[in-house]
Parts: structure tokens; C-alpha cells; sequence
């Protein structure tokens, strides 16, 4: 099971492309909503999530997904739920994915460091202040640690999530199916 939870003001396409290229790639998949089921996301649109975050179980957990987005990214970092699972998969060595401002709360938890990593300009100080070695690449993947930089690599942060979770080749697949190119 991966959670990708959102938090108001998330970035909607940072949560949404993963999770459908995630389901492409039969990989079981849910949002949660860490105030509850209804969550606005940072450019208004209303999402309900599968189930709220008290609902969530880490039994059979394979990875996490934290959306960037202001003030989502604030939002998810001040919440001792999101915290919790974060500290759990760290410690079982669980798959950590996140994306645009996100990773900076990994970084301040100190799991980012000596790691490579990336996340929006902005917040690549917050990286660096945390031990990380950025990286020049837009998604970058460092043991069970995912980040990348932002919304306009959504579908390339899907991928490498798809790759790690199912296969290189279902990810090539899919890859092709929606005619993702960096072109």
C-alpha cells in the first residue's frame, strides 16, 4: 500500500500524477486526507481522499507521498500524524517519495543527510542545511528516498515511483502509453 497524503493546500498535480501512474502500474494506492476527507489543494480544487488519517495503517505499507504546495508542505510537516509515519518508514526503511517543498521536511528531520536529493530552488538551502549533497537532476532517488523538484516533474516523479514500486519495465510501459518526454 503507498499513501500519498494531502494536507490543505497541497499541490494538485504533484499529488494526482503519481497516484494515477501509480494505479497505471497496478500498484495499490490512497490518498489520505490529513484534516479529513475533503481537502482543498493550494489552487482551490476540492479533492476527496480515500480515507483520513486516522484511518491510515502502516501494516503493509510500501511507501509514502509527500505533495509539495504552500501551505500544504507546512501543513503536513506540523502534523504529528504525517511525523509518525515518516519516523516509521525511516525506520523500517520504507520508501520516503517527496516532492517540490516536501523534501524539505525530510531534510529538517535530518534523513536527508548525506544523501543526494533535490526540491524546489527555493528550498534547496533547507537541503543543504540538513546534510543533503543536491543534485543538478529534477528527480533523484538515494536509497529508500525519492525527491524531486517540482509540479512540472510530476509524471517523472511518478515514474521513478512506479520503477521502484513495480518495475523498470512497467514504468517503461506506461512511459509510453502517455508519451511522456522530455523533449
Amino acid at each position: 500500500m503507498v499513501y500519498v497524503f494531502l494536507a490543505e493546500g497541497f499541490e494538485l498535480v504533484e499529488a494526482m500524477a503519481p497516484v494515477d501512474i501509480l494505479r497505471r502500474a497496478k500498484v495499490e494506492v490512497r490518498t489520505v486526507g490529513v484534516s479529513g476527507r475533503q481537502v482543498a489543494a493550494s489552487n482551490g480544487v476540492r479533492v476527496e481522499a480515500d480515507v483520513e488519517l486516522a484511518q491510515a495503517q502502516r501494516e503493509g505499507l510500501s511507501a509514502i507521498v509527500l505533495p509539495g504546495g504552500l501551505p500544504g508542505t507546512v501543513n503536513l510537516e506540523q502534523s504529528a500524524g504525517v511525523q509518525g509515519f515518516i519516523d516509521y518508514c525511516a525506520g523500517a526503511g520504507i520508501l520516503t517519495a517527496a516532492i517540490c517543498a516536501a523534501p524539505s521536511i525530510l531534510a529538517h528531520k535530518g534523513l536527508l543527510r548525506g544523501r543526494e536529493a533535490t526540491a524546489f530552488p527555493n528550498f534547496q538551502k533547507d537541503l543543504e542545511e540538513g546534510g543533503a549533497r543536491l543534485s543538478p537532476r529534477f528527480v533523484v532517488r538515494d536509497g529508500t528516498f525519492i525527491t524531486a523538484r517540482g509540479m512540472g516533474v510530476s509524471t517523472q516523479f511518478g515514474l521513478a515511483l512506479a520503477e521502484a514500486l513495480a518495475s523498470s519495465e512497467t514504468a517503461a510501459q506506461i512511459k509510453s502509453s502517455i508519451q511522456f518526454s522530455l523533449e
